[in-house]
């Protein structure tokens, strides 16, 4: 494998599904999506069937409480191993340029191998490949148990670049003649093209990612001090699954050696200036409050927060989108806004999750979920017992500067798209 240890990158072996597979069933929306709609996943069983399938590859997480945890894990491996073994896969060695169109928007990528060793979790990072978000460790025991039994690995996993200039990922947009896929995604997915990219191309790439790398250019570029380190790479989506690919390769890099295909993890590179990227907030939903627990009191004591009633779901959105201290609160009985007065930090996110997490570990409700879009949002917060908080969004073109600066930002605080705009899995790569 061709390593590029100054970027943090080397060129990947990807295996692709052989020709005679159908691709719509192959390809599934990533495992963290839709984890309160088990018809969704209904649905794509559905369509898949004995097909050969990533679903037969992945953990929905909306099964993460299911008792048949441990069989569903033995199940994953198997199918991965019958899918080596049979051939359904087939080895290429390059970059991959990646197109997908979903919600009328073409998002463009470029699929490396990220180096584990250039990336750390941590809130206090100082890493070439550093998370934009928290990271919660509790959610990574289920997904090492996946890895570590893997043969292949499958990810969802979009790691964004600061590239204003569009100089890493644009230009292949006009070199695209090795087409290795065409096909269009289940369920509403939208579209997906890919294309190998050419030895030129590849020299080109890097060089460029080495120009975005410059220790100079990068502090000039944010107005940071001589000794600041160099970020490259931001988490955009599979945080979790890149800290799991992570908590793998610390355990085994010891005995495995520095050439271990499992120090490395595929990701699909994203410039953040994308015009298709748009940061949507995620929003949270409660589920089963307390009997008698009055969350919107406690919240008003927590963050001095002023409670007043809206008479729609319009009014209650542009609202809070007009003030980043505000939340919009939905419950069975109609649309609150709070006002946050005593804010602990620059987004109203700062001051919600850690309430919420002191309230869930005091058990005031059966489950948080993290939800995109505002259908779902009102949908499951007006249920009985169920209590919906809407959050504003972020200006993506702070995303860098704020992690450079301050490090990883409260979790679950944007998402790249709707869900039905999420990756797909597609590509896959050898874990041992």
């Amino acid at each position: 494998m061709k390593t590029f240890d100054s970027i943090g990158i080397a060129v990947p072996e990807i295996l692709l599904p052989a020709a005679s597979v159908d691709l719509t069933k192959w390809a599934v929306v990533a495992c963290d999506q839709y984890t309160s709609e088990p018809e969704y996943w209904a649905k794509v069983e559905g369509l898949v069937g004995d097909a050969p399938s990533t679903l037969h590859c992945i953990f929905p997480e909306v099964y993460l409480n299911a008792p048949d945890g441990d069989a569903r894990i033995q199940r994953i491996n198997a199918a991965m191993h019958d899918y080596v073994e049979r051939g359904v896969l087939e080895p290429r060695e390059s970059f991959l340029y990646v197109e997908r169109l979903a919600a009328n928007k073409v998002r463009r990528g470029l699929m490396v191998a990220m180096d584990l060793d250039a990336y750390d979790y941590t809130a206090s990072s100082s890493s070439l490949v550093r998370a934009t978000e928290g990271t919660i460790v509790d959610r990574l025991p289920p997904r090492i148990r996946v890895r570590e039994g893997a043969p292949i690995e499958l990810p969802h996993i979009m790691v964004l670049i600061d590239d204003p200039e569009d100089t890493v990922i644009g230009p292949l947009a006009n070199a695209k003649d090795d087409k290795v896929y065409d096909f269009d995604l289940m369920l509403g997915g939208g579209h997906l093209t890919g294309f190998g990219v050419s030895a030129t191309e590849e020299a080109r790439v890097v060089s460029a990612l080495e120009r975005l790398a410059d220790p100079a250019r990068f502090r000039a570029r944010y107005g940071l001090g001589d000794d600041a380190p160099v970020l490259l790479y931001a988490m955009g989506d599979g945080n979790h699954s890149l800290a799991t690919a992570k908590a793998i390769w610390e355990k085994v890099k010891a005995d495995a050696g520095p050439d271990d295909p499992r120090r490395y993890a595929l990701v699909e590179l994203v410039n953040v200036h994308d015009a298709s990227l748009e940061f949507e907030p995620i929003h949270r939903v409660l589920f089963d409050v307390q009997g008698g627990f009055d969350v919107v009191g406690a919240l008003a004591e927590y963050g001095g927060v002023e409670v007043s009633k809206v008479d729609s779901l319009d009014a209650m959105t542009a609202a809070v989108d007009a003030d980043a201290q505000s939340v919009g609160i939905i419950d069975a009985d109609g649309y609150r806004v709070g006002r946050i007065r005593a804010p602990k930090g620059n987004l109203a996110v700062s001051t919600l999750q850690p309430f919420l997490s002191e309230l869930e570990e005091a058990k005031r409700f059966r489950e948080v979920d993290y939800v995109h879009g505002t259908e779902a949002t009102d949908r499951l917060g007006k249920r009985a017992g169920n209590l919906g908080f809407f959050l504003p969004g972020m200006d993506k073109s702070d995303l860098f500067k704020s992690v450079a600066l301050d490090g990883a930002l409260p979790r679950k605080t944007f998402s790249m798209g709707e869900a039905d705009e999420k990756r797909f899995y597609m590509e896959a790569r050898r874990l041992s």
